[in-house]
């Protein structure tokens, strides 16, 4: 018989009471998408693409149920690097429990710079069932962890959606990131309104000639990030937090900080403080190091300066953005 309901109200239950004496104020929006039927639906559709692959703008169209491979390199198997909780993230996000981080293998930019090369280009990892993702989703909350942080999912959302079907029986509360590269398909994105609770999307650049240049010939990167970021905005708006300062629902967007200006940080922050609102969570990041194959590039074979970071800043405080984590 199917226990569905039974396991829903034990998790209705969990969210009334909160889980370690914090109070939840919210419903994770994959909870109300499984009981309505969206999960299910979403799944079954999403599935179905990795037939003629179309999840990221590449469209390589290749089958990756027979296990034909297109940029990323993945064929419909899941695969995994880690879970483990992450204390170097946002702060809303980390807060004292640390961030459920899930690394998938493989990755659809293929960077020059990468700094996890090992894990999206070589594909290091295991091979993982869907429902092993869910039981790690459960393993991460109940090791204290605030939130599941999707890492690089992009490639294997449809494998992430069916597991929260399963991971959402066994009672799984806490809100759902989905932490991407930015080079996504609105079209996709769109599919996931409704189930992601936290939007966390890289920004990388504002020239198409850079992201041709530095990932895999991404030309278009700035086009469809800008579309992909304006739709997640519009699905969970601006980061909200509870009593406590932890992120619940809501966009933060990540930018790093390229030597020469390689990125377009001044670009960039306008374009958040035009396209989306001033007060949008920006990440403007300072960890640039040249990994991978970083140093074919003189112009990316360094770390930036101290002035450019602060330059960085200043074109965001210029442009009027209100709500920095630096």
């Amino acid at each position: 018989m199917d226990d569905t309901p039974r396991r829903l109200f034990l998790v209705e239950s969990l969210l009334a009471t909160g889980t370690k004496g914090r109070r939840r104020e919210f419903r994770a929006a994959f909870i109300e998408a499984e009981r309505s039927g969206l999960l299910t639906a979403r799944a079954q559709q999403l599935h179905a693409i990795y037939k003629s692959c179309r999840l990221c703008p590449r469209q390589c169209g290749v089958d990756r149920t027979k296990g034909e491979l297109g940029v990323c390199q993945a064929t419909s198997r899941l695969k995994i690097y880690s879970m483990y909780p992450h204390f170097g993230e946002e702060r809303p996000l980390v807060g004292r429990g640390g961030s459920g981080t899930i690394f998938f293998s493989h990755c659809n930019l293929r960077c020059e710079f990468c700094q996890n090369w090992e894990i999206n280009h070589r594909g290091d990892g295991r091979w993982r069932s869907d429902d092993d993702l869910a039981r790690l989703m459960l393993s991460a909350q109940e090791m204290g962890c605030h939130n599941i942080n999707l890492v690089t999912p992009t490639h294997f959302v449809p494998n992430i959606v069916n597991a929260l079907r399963a991971a959402v029986r066994m009672g799984l509360t806490v809100p759902l990131v989905y932490n991407c590269g930015g080079y996504e398909p609105v079209e996709i994105v769109r599919l996931l309104d409704g189930i992601v609770d936290i939007y966390l999307p890289d920004f990388k650049y504002m020239d198409g000639a850079m992201s041709a240049k530095y990932s895999s010939g991404a030309r278009d990167y700035p086009e469809r990030a800008a579309e992909s970021i304006a739709e997640m905005h519009r699905q969970v708006g601006e980061l909200t937090v509870d009593e406590q300062g932890i992120a619940l629902r809501g966009l933060i967007i990540r930018h790093l900080v390229l030597p020469e200006n390689i990125a377009g940080t001044d670009k960039f922050v306008k374009w958040v403080a035009t396209a989306l609102t001033k007060s949008t969570y920006v990440n403007i990041m300072a960890q640039y190091r040249p990994e991978h194959r970083a140093r074919n590039y003189p112009e990316l074979s360094r770390r930036i300066t101290n002035q450019e970071f602060s330059r960085a800043i200043a074109w965001a405080r210029e442009a009027g953005l209100t709500r920095l984590d630096s």
